[in-house]
């Protein structure tokens, strides 16, 4: 049976939704919330080709509007809307897919303009708005919050395109990165240690233009912290490592790592804002086995413990078998 998608409602596993004239799958049973919406939650559903049939078709109380087709953005006669960009609700305005992978600053101004003005930024916006990060308490220009939110999208769609892809012909390789959102830590994650005697696995999140390497668990606060600046940061939309642990194994280095002398290929992790790639490591602190972060730039490992980062200069990479 297909319903219409509903804020407040149980969604259980084999559970198929409706919503915007698409069809979702739940990924990981979870009661919906009104800014949980399936595509602002891929970690939570998946999208089903367009032919599916799942059955007939039910409503849970009104009959669903029907779905108009998505025309380009036409700015109002006389100029354009002057609703600020991050008060959009709506998406009006076409994002072409090769458009997407283009950094904020490469973009043209006047197209710049309409996709503020056309809503081009929602998705951003909603995963914001949907507790991900306050890019407002941080002092920046506009700019450069409007260059968070659009790589912030950016990496999100990228995310759930792996996600989908995941979940419709399964692993493309030993290791694959998967959305997840909150405490339901998704099945097959790769144990990155463990901490009060239990098991912690490897997450990254995309923060401050960059996407870090961290941990997850089902008793950490909001699923998952990566550490930053020195600080640790809460994430509740997050992706997870799968990983077949016969194709991934753990090699030990100390200090900064070179990757020429590692004698094995790491698993891609994440960047930094730069751009500088980071990999995933593993250390020990304190009793507890911790994943974390390491980079040809970084002096040592960096984990996240307990409100903040912890240097360590004896760790492991996840690398390749």
């Amino acid at each position: 049976m297909v319903y219409q998608w509903e804020p407040e409602t149980q969604y259980n596993v084999g559970d198929v939704v409706e919503y915007e004239g698409h069809k979702y799958k739940i990924v990981q049973p979870h009661r919906s919330q009104s800014d949980w919406a399936p595509p602002l939650t891929p970690a939570l559903w998946a999208r089903l080709p367009e032919e599916y049939h799942g059955g007939e078709h039910h409503e849970h109380h009104e009959q669903p509007q029907q779905q108009q087709p998505q025309q380009p953005y036409v700015p109002p006669q006389g100029g354009y809307d002057e609703k600020p960009w991050d008060q959009q609700t709506k998406q009006q305005v076409p994002v072409h897919h090769e458009e997407q992978k283009k950094s904020w600053d490469d973009i043209d101004p006047e197209r710049k303009k309409q996709l503020e003005l056309g809503g081009g930024l929602v998705a951003g916006l909603a995963a914001i708005g949907a507790g991900y990060f306050a890019y407002k308490h941080h002092e920046k220009s506009e700019e450069e919050k409007k260059a968070q939110v659009w790589g912030l999208q950016t990496w999100l769609k990228d995310a759930q395109a792996r996600t989908e892809d995941f979940h419709r012909n399964g692993p493309r390789g030993p290791a694959t990165w998967v959305l997840a959102h909150g405490t339901n830590i998704p099945q097959g994650a790769f144990p990155g240690g463990e901490e009060n005697g239990e098991p912690v696995y490897i997450s990254r999140a995309f923060y401050e233009g960059g996407l870090t390497v961290g941990k997850a668990s089902s008793r950490l606060k909001k699923g998952a912290v990566i550490g930053f600046a020195h600080d640790e940061i809460d994430f509740d939309t997050y992706e997870v490592l799968l990983a077949d642990p016969r194709g991934v194994r753990w090699v030990s280095t100390h200090g900064k790592l070179n990757l020429a002398e590692l004698g094995a290929r790491p698993v891609e992790g994440g960047r930094e804002p730069n751009g500088t790639p980071l990999f995933i490591a593993q250390a020990h602190h304190n009793n507890s086995i911790l994943p974390g972060k390491c980079s040809e730039k970084l002096k040592a490992a960096f984990i996240p413990y307990k409100g903040t980062e912890k240097e360590v200069s004896d760790y492991r990479v996840l690398c390749y078998a």
